[in-house]
């Protein structure tokens, strides 16, 4: 019951047809206040909350989803876990396996795949040609466990690889370590088989706060701006401008009363009573996260190369 799972047991409890039965956490101060505040009962072991459930949101630490995840599986339990899935492939692969075999429903928390501004978006999509994407925010305490890459550009990367219709080809990185141990400033180029391109920056070391995505494709522009749920949307016409560029019609779109998270859980509950497959699945989970370890992995070979280069240089001296 930590930042993200406050929010969660927050609008499980705004839903009208579901009972929020329980929280659960290993700090039972922190288990009482959310308790408190949702109007439920509160545990200190999520395995006695397992057992009178029928799904559970997972939003534990990273190094733990796959425990946590594979014990409620086991317990024929549906999951929303949180990003990013697992800490490993083998892992991730483990859980997929546990939902199909058991006909449970393994979702992943993607948030930004319910941002309303995403959403909109689809409509105007045809053939993507250039993607870049700004994910760039001031430091916070929370979340500087792990790489910037695996907690913020995963997101980026999960929606691009949705947008692109063609397998990744090629991946070129770059990133250092800033205020923490590990990456805090990266950029990633994917370059796909069709020739299709994403530039991705994530920083968690910059003073304003900046989530933007900019789509090109023949004969049209999209700009989503994810912090403001916003999208605007550039269509070219045949006619001409005396300049000689094309004539162009604006569509500018405001969501900023919604909420992805409601979107989420209300989506990851549908599919709790349907019984179908979430768009955001485990398999579309462990696909973002195997990309996410690739880039992780140039990066910290380019770091390596860098700090070997310079111990060459000072041992030359």
């Amino acid at each position: 019951m930590g930042y993200l799972g406050r929010f969660h047991a927050q609008k499980y409890q705004s839903l009208e047809d579901v009972e929020l039965v329980g929280v659960a956490d290993a700090d039972p101060d922190r288990a009482s206040l959310i308790a408190g505040e949702c109007s439920c009962r509160q545990f200190n072991d999520y395995h006695e909350l397992l057992g009178r459930v029928e799904a559970v949101s997972i939003a534990v630490p990273t190094s733990i989803h796959y425990q946590v995840a594979a014990d409620a599986l086991r317990a024929g339990v549906d999951v929303l876990l949180e990003k990013p899935m697992t800490v490993t492939l083998k892992e991730a692969d483990e859980l997929i396996g546990l939902a199909e075999n058991n006909d449970l429903i393994l979702q992943v928390g993607h948030l930004e795949r319910f941002n309303p501004a995403v959403l909109a978006m689809k409509p105007f999509l045809t053939t993507p040609v250039f993607i870049e994407s700004d994910r760039i925010s001031s430091f916070k305490r929370r979340g500087v466990d792990v790489d910037v890459v695996l907690d913020l550009m995963i997101h980026d990367i999960d929606i691009i690889l949705t947008i692109i219709d063609s397998p990744l080809k090629t991946i070129h990185t770059v990133g250092a370590p800033v205020v923490t141990d590990t990456t805090d400033i990266a950029n990633a180029r994917l370059i796909f088989e069709n020739g299709a391109t994403a530039n991705i920056t994530a920083s968690r070391v910059s003073l304003t706060n900046v989530r933007k995505m900019r789509i090109f494709q023949p004969g049209s522009y999209i700009n989503v701006d994810f912090a403001n749920k916003k999208i605007m949307t550039l269509q070219l016409e045949d006619e001409l401008l005396e300049s000689g560029m094309p004539k162009h019609s604006k569509q500018v779109k405001s969501f900023a009363g919604e909420d992805a998270l409601l979107n989420e859980i209300s989506n990851f509950v549908g599919h709790v009573r349907s019984r179908t497959r979430p768009d955001v699945s485990g398999v579309e989970g462990r696909r973002a996260l195997e990309v996410v370890m690739q880039v992780m992995e140039q990066i910290k070979q380019h770091q390596s190369l860098e700090l070997y280069s310079k111990f060459q240089a000072a041992a030359l001296k």
